[in-house]
């Protein structure tokens, strides 16, 4: 019986029933769960509500119905999305028995990309987007020009504050949308224009003959109409830009190779439809290694590529061998170029436009539709073999580019094999200079990558040797920005590295095997400091990529500045920083600053209170540190390496474009691109030197 009743509560305890359903009704689901409709409440997501409203009009400029759209970031965290399309319709809706509009705002998976013939290609799928935005804002407006008249609705978090009115007439068409996020919702609201700069323009380069148009007037004080179509149009002081390209995505393979040699004169370009599925192709061959392959799907960004990206590098390969064997270039049978050879030095973009598309996952960073694979193989196959054959000067470099690669590859496929397939790297000891950490659990284990020994040996003392792990680098390590990869292992500081993270590298790599899930970047604050970082970020951006993605890598922020007054010791990490904590009160005859010593030498607290004491014994003292080796071990860990107290920024890729043309640069080996990009960027680094 005793076991009859226990069966009997443990019964009752776990009792399922109707009573345990909660049903969120309109939009309080987004507002439960932000996560699963824009992913994070951090940036990345601030910025997502964004793309939701801009995608909206961006739909329109594709389907033909509109020609300009504006972004505009305003006072008190306002944005303002404004496109000349049709506007929404205003009009009731027969199921929702309210207006359209109220129902597209309001109401989750209602829009018109499920069928009619509203759009026939779209970006949005769920008809999720517009509503989601308004979940999440504290306040939101919507004016719609049509028909001729000007329409107007407000929501607060989701919810209408009155029905759909009429305010107007209006010989215009549009709509202009207005959100504020909501605080509540989201961790930071601080918009960044750059982020949504380089977003926008990527849209323009896809979209040819659309204007977009960018303003950030979040400080601007005049009076702004927020009933006026466009804000550009009334020539405000304040940071804007306009994209418009005739060219697409010739334009942007021209804005991707900027600072590239090209090694054919002719981008390569096609646009066509097969299949139902439009297919728009542009690629430009340079004189590098790298590849530089974008894909994109009804204009969304597909950063793992997908079924069209397929369909492209299947053709590519079998075009290049095809013309090859043809020109009599490759003549033994088994010397077929193979997709890594027809990869090397390409910069492509792959963009394809359809009805009916199916991404894998929610993000919809892959391509799932089945039909542009073999749409995209057969146009820009039949496309690129006219290429070749018209344009044999172009041809030939290509195929010369490709051969070149297959050579390098076979040249280097003994070295490679010596250190990656064999066990070289599997098989041997951690290196000796590394200290690692006692823990073998990698989600707690951190791994210090640190400049020089004076500053990795101060790190060993004072780091904590259950989780933190220290590898010094002597000096400025290869920069693998033109290197291949058996050139690299041959580095001593690369081959540590790869030994100290466990993951392998190249198609060998293996982010299971990662030793450690905080790598920690920490140099010194001069120039060489800087260089050495850059240095270390080209090796991870261009071998660990899925490190940087994953948010293991991070960049140590040691102060600048020991404060002492008296007894009471603070740090400061910038020069603003420092003079705010010294106090206006403070007369600057009382100050002593003392320079930090070379790196290698060593200053005993009694040195200090010497130079002090010879000062007359000052109120304040300043030690200003120039290398993480002038801290002493107590320093460092409280500074820099103690995670209750320390600063660190973590190293992500908002951009990968972006950051690849900037590595190019900084990187490469076009000198006078490099200076000029120093020159116009000088002044937003904060460089001590």
């Amino acid at each position: 019986m005793a076991k009859k009743d226990d069966k009997k509560k443990v019964f009752e305890a776990h009792h399922y029933s109707a009573e345990d359903i909660t049903v969120l009704e309109g939009l309080e689901p987004v507002r439960k769960r932000p996560g699963m409709y824009i992913g994070t409440t951090g940036p990345d997501g601030l910025h997502h509500l964004i793309w939701e409203i801009f995608d909206n009009s961006r739909d329109e400029a594709m389907g033909g119905f509109a020609d300009h759209i504006e972004v505009a970031l305003l006072p008190q965290n306002w944005v303002r999305v404004v496109d000349n399309g049709r506007g929404i319709p205003v009009d009731m809706h027969k199921k929702t028995k309210v207006s359209a509009l109220e129902t597209i705002m309001t109401t989750l998976h209602a829009g018109g990309k499920f069928g009619g013939e509203g759009y026939s290609v779209s970006g949005g799928l769920h008809g999720v987007g517009a509503s989601v935005v308004n979940a999440l804002s504290t306040n939101m407006g919507v004016f719609v020009h049509r028909d001729g008249g000007e329409y107007f609705q407000e929501y607060a978090q989701g919810k209408r504050k009155a029905a759909v009115k009429k305010v107007g007439s209006s010989k215009k068409n549009g709509t202009i949308v207005l959100f504020q996020a909501d605080p509540e919702i989201f961790e930071k609201i601080e918009y960044d224009f750059e982020r949504v700069t380089t977003r926008l323009r990527q849209q323009a380069y896809l979209t040819k003959k659309l204007r977009i148009s960018v303003l950030d007037a979040r400080n601007y004080t005049g009076k702004l109409n927020e009933e006026a179509f466009y804000l550009s149009d009334e020539n405000l002081e304040v940071p804007n830009t306009t994209f418009y390209f005739e060219g697409g995505l010739q334009s942007m393979i021209r804005f991707y190779n900027e600072f590239q040699k090209p090694i054919h004169k002719n981008i390569f370009y096609v646009e066509k439809e097969a299949e139902g599925v439009m297919v728009e192709v542009a690629l430009q061959y340079v004189d590098d290694i790298s590849v530089r392959l974008v894909a994109f799907a009804n204009n969304i960004y597909n950063s793992e590529g997908g079924t069209h990206l397929t369909g492209f590098k299947t053709a590519l390969t079998r075009c290049v061998n095809s013309y090859a064997r043809k020109a009599n270039v490759l003549k033994d049978a088994d010397d077929n170029l193979v997709g890594d050879d027809v990869l090397e030095g390409l910069t492509a973009v792959v963009s394809v436009k359809m009805r009916e598309i199916q991404f894998e996952g929610q993000t919809k960073s892959k391509l799932g539709s089945m039909e542009a694979q073999s749409a995209t193989s057969n146009v820009f196959g039949e496309a690129f073999m006219a290429f070749l054959e018209e344009n044999p000067d172009d041809a030939r470099s290509i195929v010369g580019k490709g051969i070149l690669a297959m050579r390098a590859r076979l040249a280097a496929k003994a070295a490679k094999d010596s250190v990656l397939r064999k066990g070289a790297l599997e098989g041997m000891t951690l290196p000796g200079k590394l200290a690692d950490c006692q823990s073998n659990d990698p989600a707690e284990s951190e791994l210090f990558l640190v400049e020089g020994d004076s500053a990795g040996g101060s790190s060993k003392q004072g780091r904590d040797r259950r989780t933190q792990a220290i590898l010094p680098l002597k000096g400025k390590i290869l920069n693998v920005e033109r290197a291949r990869l058996d050139k690299m292992l041959a580095s001593q500081e690369i081959k540590s590295l790869v030994l100290a993270l466990g993951t392998l590298i190249g198609d060998t790599f293996n982010i299971e095997k990662l030793r450690y899930h905080k790598i920690i970047i920490a140099t010194d604050a001069d120039v060489d400091g800087a260089h050495i970082r850059t240095l270390i970020l080209t090796l991870f951006y261009r071998h660990f990529r899925p490190l940087i993605e994953g948010g293991f890598i991070y960049i140590a922020q040691p102060p600048l500045f020991k404060i002492k007054r008296g007894k009471d010791i603070q740090y400061a990490y910038s020069e603003s920083e420092k003079n705010k904590k010294v106090g206006k009160d403070v007369d600057v005859s009382e100050i002593v600053e003392i320079e930090g010593q070379e790196e290698g030498e060593e200053t005993t607290e009694e040195e200090k209170s010497e130079k002090v004491a010879t000062k007359k014994a000052p109120k304040v003292t300043i030690q200003r540190y120039k290398g993480l080796g002038e801290m002493n071990p107590e320093e460092l860990w409280e500074t820099t390496m103690d995670p209750e107290k320390r600063i660190l920024l973590k190293v992500n890729i908002e951009d990968a474009q972006e950051a690849d043309k900037v590595f190019d640069v900084l990187m490469g080996t076009d000198v006078p691109s490099r200076k000029s990009f120093i020159q116009s960027n000088a002044a937003k680094a904060d460089i001590d030197i």
